[in-house]
């Protein structure tokens, strides 16, 4: 059974919850979502997407684009993952996403231990905040579930790389493809790819 979460930080705030996915993988953008969620909400499904299955992920997408008050999803690229690195992309997805809601927040929860401040905004990090805070949880199913979708999605143009398995990650397949059929557009340039003996032979 999963955990009952905290509708909120502070409960005099607009708050919204932030996360990203795909830090870790090799391959396509890294996602962010944020989230605002009305401050009586519930639903038992909605947790840290990680406990979920693919199918609850799924579902709970729908709950939280239904009853949020305001929700947005947003990525950086490959090439500005490199650009920036992959730490800092994370925090710049965020701000994207942040740009978009519809409702403009007083308050930020982010899932993690640290964070680039976004224009005058307070904001609390929360290391595992997606296992304990509704609207951080609600922000990761978004990215994930969206983020999933997107490589998917890319995989039937790349289709030995098994994108719509592994979604980019590191599994032994997809560095297998890679050392048989190289890199390609959508692989992170600053990333280790391959051991180094092979690394610099990829571009």
């Amino acid at each position: 059974m999963l955990a009952k979460l905290q509708p909120f930080f502070n409960e005099n705030l607009i708050e919204a919850g932030c996360d990203e996915a795909g830090r870790g993988c090799l391959a396509g953008p890294v996602f962010a979502a944020a989230v605002i969620l009305p401050r009586d909400f519930s639903h038992p499904l909605i947790n840290d997407s990680k406990k979920l299955s693919e199918h609850q992920r799924v579902e709970a997408r729908v709950i939280v684009q239904q009853a949020a008050m305001a929700w947005a999803v947003a990525f950086l690229t490959p090439e500005e993952i490199d650009h920036h690195n992959i730490l800092r992309a994370s925090f710049l997805a965020m701000h994207r996403a942040i740009d978009q809601l519809a409702v403009r927040p007083e308050s930020l929860l982010i899932d993690g231990n640290r964070f680039i401040p976004y224009q005058d905004l307070p904001f609390h990090c929360m290391i595992k905040g997606d296992g304990k805070y509704a609207s951080i949880a609600a922000a990761s199913i978004l990215a994930k579930t969206f983020r999933d979708e997107y490589m998917t999605g890319l995989s039937a143009d790349f289709p030995h790389y098994g994108w719509a398995q592994n979604k980019g990650y590191p599994t032994e397949v997809h560095r297998e493809a890679i050392r048989i059929h190289g890199p390609c557009i959508h692989h992170r340039r600053s990333f280790r790819l391959l051991p180094d003996a092979v690394q610099g032979n990829l571009f």
